[in-house]
């Protein structure tokens, strides 16, 4: 099989004749001993018998026929090496800035093993499946800053991803404005054709000075699609409710999304609302949304052929007249 590797058949129906080499030994073998003189006698006893092996090795006349039929046969069928290249070309590429809320309850564990680490595992699949596009980071929880400008190095981004998790340095709360204003300052001077944010929050505007209306209104003046993501379950999560030496107390806290406005920032930008109540969720929502930004790549491929029949036909010519030749010559006189 490794033979054949790269190598490409443009008549394969002529391989149907193969099929006339199984009939060709069966005729052969039911008619080899009419082919040849008999003489029939009472005894040998007056004649003088000289071994020989010759006769023994009269079939491979027979054998260099059936591989010139079939070398002949496969030199029909037009083989050719295939040689193929690819070009891809990138049509439009889409610049996106993930906004990820950083604040306390983002380790609640009503999602696996929290909701900042599974958010982490799923944007990373994401990140990877997008090897086009441009993609920038920005935290946020009372404030926000840009962590990665957008990059296609995905090997930064994915480093940056891995790195982010809660600490008491960025102040407390939930500024969603300020987090989509600081994503919008990343990509309004962007030339991509598209421009695309995705918001995630787990709770409530409750901090900043910029208002999430304002921030999506600057969103729509630079053409740029938001999706937002409202992260936890329905009902009361486990959550951190205080800090005691260093470590974070959890109990049960109601979940509080504000579901409204995300939905109103998601429909003024052109974008789409989504909640995720656990990791598959969560998980369906990146792939959605995945497919409803799709980067339009062209894929160019070019064949080149080298055509392989002549050397087979060479082949059966010789073959040919190697019988010919050990006919007329060596079994001259058993055949």
């Amino acid at each position: 099989m490794m033979m054949l590797e790269g190598i490409d058949f443009l008549h394969k129906q002529f391989f149907w004749l193969l099929l006339l080499l199984p009939i060709a030994i069966i005729w052969y073998v039911l008619k080899h001993k009419q082919q040849t003189a008999e003489l029939k006698i009472s005894s040998l006893k007056g004649f003088k018998v000289t071994p020989s092996i010759l006769p023994k090795f009269k079939h491979i006349l027979f054998v260099l026929r059936l591989l010139a039929l079939a070398a002949l046969i496969t030199a029909l069928a037009r083989p050719r090496s295939v040689d193929v290249s690819t070009k891809t070309k990138t049509t439009r590429g889409i610049d996106i800035v993930m906004a990820i809320d950083v604040s306390a309850s983002m380790l609640a564990k009503d999602l696996k093993p929290n909701r900042l680490e599974a958010l982490k595992e799923v944007a990373a699949e994401f990140i990877e499946g997008r090897p086009n596009d441009r993609i920038g980071l920005v935290e946020y929880a009372g404030e926000s800053y840009t962590k990665t400008p957008i990059t296609s190095d995905k090997a930064i981004v994915l480093r940056s991803l891995k790195s982010i998790e809660y600490n008491t340095i960025i102040e407390g709360g939930t500024a969603i404005g300020m987090g989509l204003a600081t994503a919008v300052n990343r990509l309004k001077d962007s030339k991509a054709k598209s421009k695309v944010i995705i918001l995630l929050t787990d709770g409530v505007n409750n901090s900043g000075f910029i208002d999430p209306k304002i921030a999506s209104e600057l969103a729509v003046e630079f053409g740029i699609k938001t999706y937002t993501i409202g992260l936890g379950t329905n009902g009361m999560a486990l959550s951190p409710v205080s800090m005691i030496n260093g470590k974070l107390q959890y109990g049960n806290v109601q979940v509080e999304i504000d579901e409204e406005l995300l939905q109103e920032i998601a429909d003024a930008t052109g974008g789409k609302y989504f909640r995720a109540t656990d990791n598959e969720k969560l998980s369906a929502i990146y792939d959605e949304i995945n497919k409803l930004e799709k980067t339009e790549v062209e894929e160019f491929k070019f064949y080149n052929y080298q055509e392989l029949f002549r050397p087979l036909v060479f082949l059966a010519g010789i073959l040919l007249l190697l019988e010919v030749l050990l006919r007329v010559t060596i079994f001259r006189s058993f055949v």
